[in-house]
């Protein structure tokens, strides 16, 4: 079963490992066709360094925006490819070998190739546009050395498929079990194993005329993900296309933004869309064989080489892997080989990500949903006719609902073989509620719209195995009571810092310390000054307060098992799990947590009553992937705090290497209100800011604005770009 807290996130060392590599070399006809083609293009940088891109045609679109991504951050887009083809090791060595060979089994490089090679003439066309801008932009800045790949492909593209940052559905299935199957566990090769029970995320809204001020829809796109993945563009042709927003470095179309007529936000989604099979495995005279409904079938074997780099040397290792018609074996438990199936890649995905960025009316917008490709997201939707609507997950494989998907099943029976894709309107969505808003925040869609909502009783357990968390609370609390919405007021909303965990988690506390503790007690008389700050707190995190960071610093040292995010079929969620946590929790699991954390401040700061804005703070010191953080230089102040605990706007901050503040990595990174209309109006929010170039005024200019949660103009009519215009060019000049 898919998890997106299981998911590979990785965080790329870039690195040369001294690797020399010349700049790429194009013969003179092929200078004259890319030439000529960077003609047709025109990218008019705004006066926050935001792309806009003008082409006759699509493909001239995409060839202008992925140019554009390269000048912006060319080392983000190759890391991006170097891991999708399983490539990493050759930068960073053993220490990925084993996630190097989990991507070469789940992501097939040759099927990519075939995909490319029947792909329809008008994707081929946007797929070497692709191609053609990276090989471009390196023939044009021989001073960019890439890490590894010198030459870009146009099939590159179509081993990631969708949006979602590195996402690898791999069910419960772990890097480590891979390792242990495949090594025999004499391997000493370390390997990145993929983060838990985190948040990651977004939050999505969505709010029809009725409460709007103005009579017209609002969107709200609110992605959390690893800070500076995600730039702001725009991309415009002849041929249709005019979509503005969020795009993931290296893809060439919008994640989630909006065009002319619609808009989409996607959250990551719990939706079941990959399986494990448990299977029955038989040697004969030394070949392997599976069985399959009493029949044995021989077990292919295909060689993986996958080289790692070590002392300035490429060393090839080889590997026998072993698939069955379920697809790759992926570790063994109760000795028996387990196989996933899963579906981490296809041309239809793509097709899906660029169609759904050209809909033009609610109906065209589920024409592309009725495409069943989207295998990682759920959708919040709103458009220019009024329409609202939510669909929660898309790829939904169809099984046997006597079974309990988030297990292991028998995978030598046909009757566990996926059949077919439930249609869309089967699964769990919502068009139009009467209450007239949605919201999803990587929570249970049956609170999407409050009282409204689908209900569970409707729908097959494994079409949305999420259950509720602290910030979908706190959504429904809000709009629950909202009214009369404007764009600032959205915001507004959208950046409440109520930490909803410690409406349940501060009164247990405060319950037990006055039930057991007597004030007279010397071991505890330093709590009593805490805990009355806690008690009457109000549960908002800000940049003044004492009270967010004892809270925030003590929940993180209580039992784990109130951060687990996502949950299998029948599993208690993050909120009850609190509750039952809280209503059952001791002395012991409580008190000296928090008297750690008065420890740890004062020797950090020499005293316990530091305010959350001086330890919780932005900082952007260079565009390396792999961040760096220092007390000794500036920083600011932010006031939100983890969307875990329940902020609509996230900040996932941590104590980097020795540091006494906590530095922030993931959560708001764009961020961007639409109202749709006769007319777009809109604004927006980046981390930091659109360049990855320390040395670019757009490097940290919006870094104040992300602090104070102001919002810029989005310009998205050609003639207000020009007004504001800091640069016109082709691509090369």
């Amino acid at each position: 079963m898919f998890k997106y807290h299981k998911i590979i996130l990785f965080i790329f060392v870039f690195c040369c490992a001294n690797l020399q590599i010349s700049a790429q070399k194009i013969n003179a006809k092929e200078v004259v066709r890319l030439e000529k083609l960077a003609q047709q293009v025109s990218i008019i940088r705004d006066k926050w360094g935001i792309p806009h891109v003008y082409g006759k045609t699509d493909a001239d679109a995409v060839f202008g925006l992925l140019y554009a991504q390269c000048e912006d951050d060319f080392k983000r887009i190759e890391m991006n490819y170097v891991e999708k083809l399983g490539r990493l090791s050759e930068i960073k060595g053993q220490s990925v070998l084993y996630n190097d060979l989990e991507i070469r089994l789940l992501i097939d490089t040759e099927e990519a190739k075939s995909d490319y090679k029947k792909a329809p003439l008008w994707l081929k066309k946007l797929l070497n546009s692709y191609a053609d801008a990276i090989n471009f932009y390196l023939y044009k800045h021989p001073e960019v050395k890439p890490a590894l790949l010198t030459h870009f492909e146009p099939w590159f593209p179509l081993l990631w498929t969708d949006g979602s940052i590195g996402a690898i559905s791999t069910a419960d299935l772990s890097t480590g079990e891979l390792k242990a199957f495949y090594s025999g566990n004499n391997d000493k090769v370390a390997y990145v194993e993929r983060e838990k029970n985190v948040q990651t995320g977004s939050n999505g809204f969505a709010f029809s005329p009725s409460k709007t001020a103005d009579g017209k829809a609002i969107l709200y796109i609110n992605p959390h993900t690893t800070f500076y993945f995600r730039p702001e563009v725009q991309i415009t042709s002849e041929e249709g296309l005019n979509v503005y927003g969020a795009v993931t470095w290296g893809q060439f179309f919008i994640y989630q933004g909006f065009n002319d007529n619609c808009g989409w936000m996607h959250t990551s989604s719990n939706v079941d869309v990959a399986d494990m099979y448990a299977e029955k495995i038989t040697n004969k005279n030394g070949k392997l064989f599976y069985e399959f409904d009493k029949k044995l079938l021989p077990v292919i074997e295909k060689e993986i080489i996958i080289k790692y780099t070590e002392n300035g040397k490429l060393i090839p290792k080889k590997f026998k892997t072993y698939f069955t018609n379920n697809g790759p074996v992926m570790s063994k438990r109760d000795r028996k080989w387990i196989s996933l199936k899963s579906n981490n890649r296809s041309m239809t995905s793509l097709i899906q990500s660029w169609v759904r960025t050209k809909s033009k009316s609610f109906d065209d917008y589920k024409k592309a949903m009725d495409l069943k490709a989207n295998a990682s997201n759920n959708t919040v939707y709103a458009d220019s006719k009024g329409n609202i609507a939510y669909w929660h997950g898309n790829f939904i494989p169809i099984r046997d609902k006597s079974l309990n998907w988030a297990k292991v099943v028998d995978g030598s029976v046909s009757t566990t073989q996926w059949k077919g894709l439930h249609e869309v309107d089967e699964t769990v969505h919502i068009y139009n509620p009467v209450n007239g808003w949605l919201q999803n925040c990587n929570s249970t869609p049956y609170s999407v719209a409050g009282e409204n909502s689908p209900k569970k009783e409707n729908y097959l357990p494994y079409m949305a195995p999420d259950g509720e968390n602290f910030r979908g609370i706190n959504a429904v609390r809000i709009f629950s009571k909202g009214d009369h919405y404007t764009l600032d007021k959205v915001i507004a909303d959208g950046y409440d810092t109520k930490l909803s965990i410690f409406e349940i988690l501060i009164p247990s506390l405060i319950a037990v310390f006055e039930k057991n503790i007597k004030p007279s007690d010397p071991e505890y008389s330093e709590l009593i000054e805490p805990i009355s700050i806690l008690k009457n707190w109000d549960y908002y995190a800000k940049e003044n307060s004492v009270a967010t960071t004892l809270a925030v610093e003590w929940a993180y040292k209580l039992d784990p098992i109130i951060l687990k995010a996502y949950i299998d079929e029948g599993e208690p969620d993050q909120v009850q799990n609190t509750k039952n946590f809280a209503q059952n929790a001791t002395v012991a699991q409580l008190i000296p947590q928090l008297q750690e954390v008065l420890k740890n401040l004062k020797s950090n700061w020499g005293t316990w009553q530091v305010a959350w804005g001086e330890i919780n703070r932005f900082q952007r010191l260079n565009g390396d992937i792999d961040l760096k953080y220092d007390d000794s230089q500036s920083s600011l102040p932010i006031a939100f705090g983890p969307g875990s605990w329940g902020s609509l706007p996230s900040f996932k901050s941590n104590y980097q290497n020795g540091s006494k503040k906590r530095y922030g990595y993931n959560g708001n990174s764009f961020v961007c209100a639409v109202e749709f209309g006769s007319k777009i109006k809109a604004k927006s929010l980046l981390a930091g800011g659109n360049s990855g170039d320390l040395n670019s005024k757009h490097f940290n200019d919006q870094s104040e604005m992300y602090q104070k949660g102001q919002f810029k103009d989005v310009l998205f009519y050609k003639e207000d770009v020009l007004k504001n215009a800091e640069k016109t060019y082709h691509p090369g000049e």
